[in-house]
């Protein structure tokens, strides 16, 4: 064989080896591990630390509100309310009480908007921008979290929040209480307390239709996880501990923060 047919012979054998790993590509699966990570959703903050986020959809609302606040409040515990546009405009006070009390405020959409396959990108920007609108003008500091309604998302609901400057926030999965199905105070309490781990984040909603059975479960559950050696912190401040330690891991010199 002279050198000329060799070379032709090598070619054609990279052209195909080629063509044969591009066609047996595996498609890119966009599951929970791509989305975190490239950063682009929160689920949990796993943590050297015993902190554990509280969050709660859906309100503010004029009793269940105040009396979680209240909760709050007794066992020096911050939270992260994922506010609807439409309650802030409605009840403004309970969105300063929760900013005075140190508590973090998201954005959760304006009217509770599912994102479907369906939905535009301009109409759920639009959402997140009069929820936003709405939840400063009550009172609050710009949020920087979003939460869709429902845990919905896709990729449209990604680029929207990007160009808004939002950070996702969803919950750990095994600490999603469907407290908004009533389940019963001690389905609730179980839920959290047998499944608590450092960096947690934890779905509740201060708005459930009918009577809520959210903040008798708070009452078993706040105390439990205090004698435990929880602390109760805001979605934020879970995310700059991790970074802290992360920090620290890659450069050990640092000192430790508390």
């Amino acid at each position: 064989m002279n050198l000329k047919a060799a070379r032709c012979i090598g070619l054609c054998a990279l052209v195909f080896l080629l063509g044969s790993s591009s066609a047996y590509a595996k498609p890119v699966q966009k599951n929970r591990q791509y989305y975190e990570e490239r950063g682009e959703i929160v689920w949990e903050v796993p943590t050297h630390d015993k902190l554990i986020a509280l969050t709660f959809d859906d309100g503010p609302d004029p009793v269940q509100t105040p009396q979680i606040l209240a909760l709050l409040e007794q066992y020096q515990a911050k939270g992260t309310f994922f506010v609807l546009g439409k309650w802030a405009e409605k009840f403004p006070d309970l969105i300063k009480q929760e900013q005075r009390e140190g508590h973090e405020i998201a954005n959760h959409t304006y009217a509770h908007t599912y994102a479907v396959r369906s939905t535009r990108a301009d109409k759920y920007s639009h959402e997140m921008n009069i929820a936003e609108k709405s939840i400063v003008g009550a009172g609050a500091q710009r949020p920087t979290l979003f939460r869709p309604p429902g845990g919905y998302y896709n990729d449209m609901v990604i680029q929207v929040a990007k160009q808004q400057g939002y950070t996702i926030v969803l919950w750990s999965w095994h600490q999603d209480t469907r407290d908004w199905a009533s389940p019963g105070v001690s389905a609730i309490v179980n839920k959290v307390l047998k499944n608590a781990r450092n960096g947690d984040i934890v779905l509740f909603h201060d708005k459930v239709e009918g009577k809520s059975q959210t903040v008798a479960a708070l009452k078993t559950i706040l105390p439990k996880l205090q004698e435990q050696g929880y602390r109760f912190v805001t979605v934020s401040e879970l995310l700059a501990v991790k970074a802290r330690e992360a920090a620290k891991d890659d450069n050990p010199s640092l000192p430790q923060h508390p």
